[in-house]
């Protein structure tokens, strides 16, 4: 399938969210308390920094748009799909570097490297290996406790592989219609799935529900997007649009909450969808200045599993160095941003395409 730009660029600002997110928590590497806190507003600061769980949202969107773009580019319909193609090509594409990931994980946990030890009461190696491999690593958490932070960002495949394997079973199950009609239903029952879920945090962040009401939203803009064939005009329009929103959720939260409340994660996903939908419309020309952020949304995959190695080795450097003075935190993330975007092309290249079309071939 043809890359595009509009795409990988969506995608490149919602990893380098999650990035930030994770190197910017109050007990890693702050920006707030850096010397660039003197000259940038909190608001600002606070936008880029913390705002990792809406962007894993976003790739929920992507996901299930680029996935069932996929799927009516090469079987024409839905419910011709070739369900045993379709589980070999998400297999190819996640399982090798995930188990390579798993493999150091445990390596690690082994070798008692700080950080890295499954220690918490409740959890085991085991469990947490099971949990992974078992797409319940969500809710694994949700019943014991956070794991190590390089676990920790499974939770979201979890979600999103445990949608892919009903996906194809519904559309071959369902006419049309009344799959629209489910995935609507799952779509806008979002507010309600992260509503009802009260008393425990971790859960309420990862239940799979609220997350599948992300990827349904994807599909439905990609079933839209085959049979509504929009100008570029009208396609600028709700690409403003779809970015006045995401700047609003991002940096004007608490505002936004204040007026809707649980509708914000609605009011999140709908705006990707804008975005994702004019994205096809659009003719963006390749320019160098955004071709690293393209490249980060090419590689997400790889950059997700991967960054927090580097993002725990530069935190723990730089506390070696500097101990618990922030001052100097800001001149870090320029750099960590850049070694993410190598290590996960190095992955791309040496582990993820050698291995998916290794599979692939085996496969036919």
């Amino acid at each position: 399938m043809q890359r595009n730009l509009g795409i990988d660029l969506l995608r490149g600002f919602s990893i380098l969210f999650v990035v930030i997110h994770h190197l910017a928590l109050n007990f890693r590497l702050p920006l707030g308390p850096s010397a660039l806190g003197e000259f940038v507003s909190k608001r600002i600061l606070n936008g880029f920094s913390f705002n990792g769980y809406e962007s894993v949202f976003v790739f929920f969107v992507l996901s299930g748009f680029l996935i069932t773009q996929n799927c009516l580019q090469r079987y024409g319909s839905l419910n011709q799909i070739e369900w045993r193609a379709f589980y070999r090509q998400r297999f190819s594409r996640i399982f090798p570097l995930l188990a390579l990931l798993l493999i150091l994980l445990s390596a690690l946990h082994l070798m008692g490297v700080d950080g890295y030890v499954v220690h918490e009461k409740g959890q085991t190696l085991g469990r947490a290996l099971l949990s992974a491999l078992g797409l319940h690593l969500n809710w694994y958490e949700g019943q014991t406790t956070w794991l190590p932070a390089a676990w920790d960002v499974l939770w979201s495949l979890s979600i999103e592989e445990v949608f892919y394997l009903v996906f194809p079973l519904l559309c071959l199950a369902l006419p049309r219609k009344y799959l629209v009609l489910v995935l609507l239903g799952l779509a806008f029952s979002l507010p309600w799935t992260r509503d009802a879920i009260v008393g425990n945090e971790i859960w309420q962040e990862k239940a799979y529900l609220p997350g599948m009401s992300a990827i349904a939203f994807g599909v439905l803009t990609a079933l839209l997007a085959q049979v509504w064939k929009t100008s570029e005009t009208f396609a600028r329009s709700i690409a403003i649009l779809g970015g006045i929103g995401l700047v609003a959720i991002y940096f004007f939260g608490s505002e936004v909450w204040k007026v809707i409340h649980g509708y914000s994660m609605l009011m999140l996903c709908l705006s990707a969808c804008l975005l994702v939908f004019a994205a096809q419309r659009i003719v963006l020309r390749p320019c160098w200045g955004w071709q690293w952020l393209a490249n980060m949304g090419r590689l997400s995959y790889e950059i997700y599993l991967s960054h927090m190695f580097i993002v725990l080795s530069v935190c723990t450097a730089y506390r070696a160095y500097f101990g618990e003075n922030m001052r100097w935190t800001f001149a870090v993330y320029v750099p960590v941003v850049l070694a993410c975007l190598y290590l996960g092309s190095a992955l791309e290249r040496w582990v993820s395409t050698p291995a998916m079309r290794y599979v692939r071939a085996v496969g036919k």
